[in-house]
């Protein structure tokens, strides 16, 4: 249930309304938007008595969200939500970039990989510290001397980092070193690290699970928003279907279908979308077109040599390329890059 406030009503009636409900047994999310201020009811909606909300002062009328999930909906959040990283935002008229290796091999590796992609117009370094694997004899990522890197990086280039965190154990170490917290396609709905990166209040990065429907990613959001954390950014990166001809199945449908149902900005990874690098730049310039917020692209100087997804990572000089492309698609569609 929601309680849509009129557009004149004051601080002090807000206030009184989420007192009361509070009252009656359930939990409160406010919602401040350009017009008017709504109030999301979490819990056993039979407790409220609607018709003494409808009463109080300020409000205008409740009604019932259809959606299981609350808060992500538009019904609770109208207008979008931007999350600020450092001076990035997203979510607004500007379509950002993450760009980076798929893992920390080096400081050779990631200084250079680094610097190509801010020279090339990246707005955020993406790089995993810690690698979730299919093989167990993988390469598992370099732990924290790869965050150490991450955060050497970022004060080399002034781009803030988004790396992945697998474990709710895991998460004050990796939030010591990250602007953005990712969570990994395998572990969308790892219940107990949404629940935790909720109460830390920090931005997250939340992929969509490769076999996992639209719903889920969103219920998956709702956890952490549900414990306090509005910031977060969805992610699609691709779902398993019986092709064969790619890692994965990019659903591009998925974005404008996204943005009609929630708040949340959504961006799309191409890379790990397709597996393929020669695919990786059209599907670029579809998803922008498509409406994404923005890009997360793997880069690697020596992808031949790559110790993780080598296949579908762009040498600078591509990655370079694609920037140009896709500004010019997101000029097309009235957004900028």
């Amino acid at each position: 249930m929601i309680v849509v406030m009129k557009h004149e009503a004051t601080q002090e009636q807000v206030d009184s309304v989420v007192e009361r409900i509070v009252q009656m047994g359930c939990q409160p999310h406010t919602s401040l938007g350009e017009e008017r201020s709504v109030i999301g009811i979490i819990g056993d909606v039979r407790k409220i008595n609607r018709e003494q909300i409808e009463m109080m002062d300020g409000v205008e009328h409740t009604l019932l969200v259809s959606k299981p999930f609350k808060l992500a909906s538009r019904e609770f959040h109208p207008d979008d939500t931007r999350v600020v990283v450092n001076d990035v935002t997203i979510g607004n008229q500007r379509v950002v970039v993450m760009a980076g290796p798929c893992a920390v091999e080096s400081r050779e590796q990631l200084m250079e990989t680094a610097a190509a992609v801010k020279d090339a117009g990246a707005h955020i370094l993406r790089g995993g510290a810690f690698k979730p694997r299919t093989s167990p004899y993988g390469f598992q990522g370099l732990g924290e001397e790869g965050l150490r890197l991450l955060a050497e990086a970022r004060e080399m280039t002034g781009l803030p980092v988004v790396t992945e965190v697998m474990d709710p154990q895991m998460v004050p170490l990796v939030a010591a070193y990250a602007d953005i917290l990712q969570v990994g396609a395998r572990n969308m709905q790892n219940f107990a690290l949404l629940h935790l990166l909720g109460e830390m209040g920090r931005p997250v990065l939340l992929k969509r699970g490769l076999m996992s429907t639209i719903e889920e990613l969103l219920m998956a959001a709702e956890y952490i928003l549900s414990h306090g954390n509005a910031q977060v950014i969805l992610c699609e990166r691709g779902i398993r279907t019986f092709e064969t001809y790619t890692r994965n199945t990019l659903d591009i449908s998925a974005v404008p279908l996204l943005k009609q149902l929630t708040h949340l900005p959504v961006i799309v990874d191409p890379s790990h979308g397709t597996g393929k690098w020669e695919l990786v730049e059209p599907l670029s310039r579809a998803a922008v077109a498509a409406g994404a917020d923005g890009l997360i692209i793997e880069v690697h100087p020596h992808p031949e040599q790559a110790l993780s997804d080598g296949a579908q990572s762009l040498k600078p000089a591509k990655f370079s390329t694609l920037i140009n492309s896709v500004r010019s698609v997101a000029a097309a569609v009235g957004r900028e890059l």
